[in-house]
């Protein structure tokens, strides 16, 4: 029977048992759920333990878009479970492979349907109809479940109507191992009564039950307290029959490594840029004066967990590749949002997203990326946003504010109709600061004013246009900002790149040398001899094909690296930098 029950609905809780920012600690076959509901309404059952420590999720605070471990803080995403941040690591984008192993939950007849192999659907009560129903408060049993709902096929009820009667005739409608229906008849009032066994375990179970018509006032509480004395009077005989009896072995559940069942997955492209997910363009709407706004949603399965400053690569109809930072909020997974500015210089990217791309469209995108993660432990952080550069920064904004964390975000715009995704920042408050029509004399003027009095603890995260970042990053640096608390995302990676050069690259864990010659790339060559470097934009903005040097000097032609991070001669962008040694020995 365990096998059969495996596969079957059972309920786990009843609707009132999930009120929006609470965790309800669930169990069934053995196995515990931390069940939740999200501020969306969508209703997560998870395996009840952190993945760091094995903490129970249960007693861990539910912020109505992320679920947080009480004990070191990890943080997990409505809907993937997936892991958004890690405290002890707070300038990391945890690994997607952090995800908890998740379960499907169905909300019906008042219940919280969930199994472990669901096969077909939540039974259907046939003349129940939603809205209409009484559930019943309920009883927990120490009992094996088979004998509990063997019990109920003789538990007596008066209907609703005639709930201070005494001779309502009851007779079994249907009748399986985990559920009874019965039906209470007394003069001209009838009452339906399904009720569910959930088996906790071998040894313990709990009846919920679930009544046709809705009692109002005081025949509801009359109704709910009749039920409630003579279930427990169930309960008790339940119980006392089954201490008599050998007790069962526990259930132990099997804890298994999850295994994620994310979107479709097309070929890979021959470049090695991987378009691992398909989506549909769900919505497509004017976001602001020359910015597109783009819902993507999954062909099938949930999209994988991302953190605030990702981005994805979006593979277009016209063959090109273009990335986009994720704008959604925390625990906003059911899709992703992202913003396209149309080019007065598009080389077709943005052309093909705004003139092109229709809702219903399909595309193929990476998985999500992160080399620009949030730190969430500042004492206060200031975001400065330069036109389509606040799409980044939107998602850090409101991951910050879900947490009522301090934060200014300063967005500057030529004027008002050019503020992207006013849905979004409207929900900032005080917090969102537009600065609107600046001439770059007085863009300097209202940087200084920013960044002046630096003070310690506190971070900036800069993404615009290029020259605005070169300022913002100058004035920081003359205001005392040290350049660990300065964090910038260029667009692209304006710098003339010189691939005149010709050297060596020793690959060390894998044994290899090659030849980088001049005009091509240290990440061609890599990937020609069978090396897999991930990558994205290719120009030396994002990070993503970022490699460690243990020999040779390099030269750094990217956007990413910071000056120290340059002088330190540890780190190389594969994808445009080159070597001023006639060799280098990279950790790969």
């Amino acid at each position: 029977m365990l096998d059969t029950a495996k596969t079957r609905w059972h309920p786990i809780a009843a609707s009132y048992d999930l009120p929006f920012r609470h965790v309800f600690h669930g169990q069934l076959l053995g196995r515990e759920f931390a069940v939740w509901r999200a501020d969306d309404g969508y209703i997560n059952v998870w395996e009840n333990r952190c993945l760091h420590r094995g903490v129970r999720l249960s007693i861990g605070i539910n912020d109505g878009r992320e679920l947080k471990c009480q004990y070191h803080g990890w943080r997990y995403s409505n809907r993937t479970a997936g892991c958004t941040y890690i405290p002890a690591h707070p300038a990391d984008a945890p690994a997607r492979t952090i995800t908890n192993r998740t379960f499907a939950a169905v909300e019906r007849y008042g219940l919280v349907w969930s199994a472990e192999e669901p096969q077909g659907e939540v039974p259907e009560l046939p003349g129940f109809a939603e809205g209409e129903l009484l559930t019943l408060r309920g009883i927990a049993v120490n009992a094996p479940a088979d004998a509990v709902a063997a019990r109920l096929r003789g538990y007596r009820f008066q209907p609703t109507g005639q709930i201070d009667g005494g001779d309502a005739k009851v007779t079994v409608e249907a009748a399986n191992d985990f559920s009874v229906a019965l039906r209470a008849v007394e003069g001209s009032s009838t009452t339906l009564a399904v009720f569910f066994v959930q088996p906790v375990d071998s040894n313990r179970s709990v009846i919920r039950g679930v009544l046709e018509g809705k009692a109002e006032g005081a025949v509801r509480m009359a109704v709910l307290h009749h039920h409630n004395d003579r279930l427990s009077k169930l309960r008790d005989a339940a119980e006392r029959e089954a201490a008599a009896a050998p007790a069962p072995a526990p259930l132990e559940p099997v804890i298994e490594r999850v295994s994620s069942e994310l979107a479709e997955m097309p070929e890979e492209t021959k470049h090695g840029r991987k378009a691992t997910i398909r989506v549909e363009v769900a919505r497509k709407w004017q976001a602001a004066d020359g910015i597109a706004g783009f819902e993507l949603r999954p062909i099938r399965g949930l999209l994988p967990t991302f953190q605030p400053g990702a981005h994805i690569d979006v593979h277009m109809p016209n063959g090109l590749i273009r990335q986009y930072s994720i704008t959604n909020g925390p625990g906003e997974s059911e899709s992703y949002v992202i913003g396209v500015k149309l080019e007065n210089e598009s080389k077709g990217g943005s052309i093909c997203m705004h003139e092109t791309l229709r809702q219903g469209d399909v595309l193929a995108i990476s998985e999500p990326r992160n080399n620009f993660p949030l730190r969430r432990d500042a004492v206060k952080t200031i975001f400065i946003a330069g036109g389509i550069g606040i799409t980044p920064l939107l998602a850090m904004a409101q991951a910050l504010h879900n947490q009522n964390l301090s934060f200014d975000l300063h967005y500057f715009a030529q004027n008002e109709a050019q503020l992207a995704f006013p849905e979004k920042t409207s929900g900032l408050g005080g917090s969102l600061k537009p600065h609107l029509g600046l001439t770059p004399e007085a863009t300097g003027a209202k940087l200084r004013e920013i960044l002046a009095n630096y003070q310690p603890g506190r971070h900036l995260y800069l993404c615009g246009p290029g020259p605005m970042l070169e300022a913002a990053r100058s004035v920081a640096a003359e205001a005392g900002w040290p350049e660990a608390a300065v964090h910038f995302e260029y667009f692209k990676n304006t710098n003339k790149i010189d691939d005149s050069s010709s050297f060596e690259v020793a690959l060390a864990r894998s044994c290899v040398t090659l030849k980088v010659p001049a005009g091509r790339t240290i990440l061609d060559v890599m990937r020609e001899a069978g090396v897999d470097m991930p990558s994205s934009c290719e120009q030396g903005a994002c990070g993503t094909c970022l490699a460690t040097v243990i020999e040779g000097e390099p030269d750094h032609q990217d956007v990413y690296l910071n000056e120290a991070e340059r002088k330190s001669g540890t780190k190389i962008m594969t994808c445009v930098s080159r070597a001023k040694s006639a060799r280098l020995v990279l950790d790969l």
